[in-house]
């Protein structure tokens, strides 16, 4: 083994100690140790230096030339262990590079608009990628770092990664302006056998979230529509009869009506999520805190 392996970091803060202090007493009482202790180090520094470093005199110790020499460069190399552990500092605008968010049609119409204008007024030389959101290969690309971030629904994500929740939302009955549902107080059994829409991006089907809701009130809605995104469900609504249950705040600016039920269903969670290897990295702390 050679003598940089043998070498450890508090050696060289015991070297350190005995240069300022030039007493192994003292030096023990500093670091924690007893004499005996602070002796075997020094013995171990001695035969890994291949020098005597400190001689003993009646008034204490005195450094070797060649310990007087060591001084400078373990303190550079001190120096540089503590700067592993300081935080880098981060600028925005210096920052070149790619960054992938995957996120379901949901967010891209609701979250990411302002946050990607924050970030590109900041950051002009990063370059986003914006991807649908994969349910199936999610956590493959998590862990290969072919994605970043995702902003979903907590069902769609792994429960092991680590997340922020952004907000609350919940779904609103909607139709077309001129539904003869409008303007009417409606309970839930009244709407069941209308025609709906569901948005189902990943899995195209008949079966969405709110069917469970139905059920607990002994309930089956009739969906007639399956859709891949919620940004199209407003264009399907205005030329059919049916209704659909969409978030709040992907209705804003849209020519629906909102049906007046007497039952809501449950709110839900959006979140953002990430691989744990992810936790340390400036930029994506960056790109967090916007969120």
């Amino acid at each position: 083994m050679s003598g940089i392996d043998r070498l450890e970091i508090k050696q060289l803060r015991i070297f350190q100690a005995l240069l300022r202090e030039r007493n192994v007493s003292r030096v023990a009482q500093q670091v924690g140790l007893t004499q005996q202790a602070v002796s075997g180090q020094l013995s171990k520094l001695r035969e890994i230096f291949n020098d005597r470093l400190f001689l003993r005199k009646s008034n204490g110790l005195v450094p070797t030339p060649y310990a007087e020499q060591l001084s400078g460069k373990i303190d550079q190399a001190l120096q540089g262990f503590e700067q592993l552990l300081e935080p880098e500092s981060f600028e925005p605008e210096l920052i070149v590079g790619t960054y992938v968010i995957a996120a379901t049609d949901y967010a891209q119409q609701v979250v990411l608009p302002e946050v990607i204008a924050k970030m590109r007024q900041q950051a002009p030389n990063l370059k986003i990628i914006i991807q649908d959101l994969d349910i199936d290969n999610l956590s493959d690309s998590l862990t290969t770092g072919k994605i970043n971030l995702v902003i979903a629904c907590p069902d769609f994500v792994p429960s092991n990664y680590p997340c922020r929740t952004l907000f609350s939302e919940h779904h609103i009955c909607v139709a077309a302006k001129n539904s003869p549902l409008a303007n009417k107080k409606l309970r839930l059994h009244d709407i069941a056998g209308y025609p709906q829409i569901i948005v189902s991006p990943s899995r195209p089907n008949f079966r969405g979230s709110i069917d469970t809701w139905f059920e607990e009130h002994g309930l089956k809605r009739n969906v007639v529509i399956s859709a891949p995104c919620f940004s199209i469900v407003p264009l399907y609504l205005e030329k059919t009869e049916a209704i659909a249950f969409l978030p709040s705040r992907a209705l804003e600016n849209s020519n629906l009506s909102i049906l007046d039920l007497s039952e809501s269903p449950l709110s839900f969670d959006v979140i953002v999520a990430w691989h744990p290897r992810s936790n340390k990295d400036a930029l994506h702390n960056w790109v967090v805190d916007f969120l």
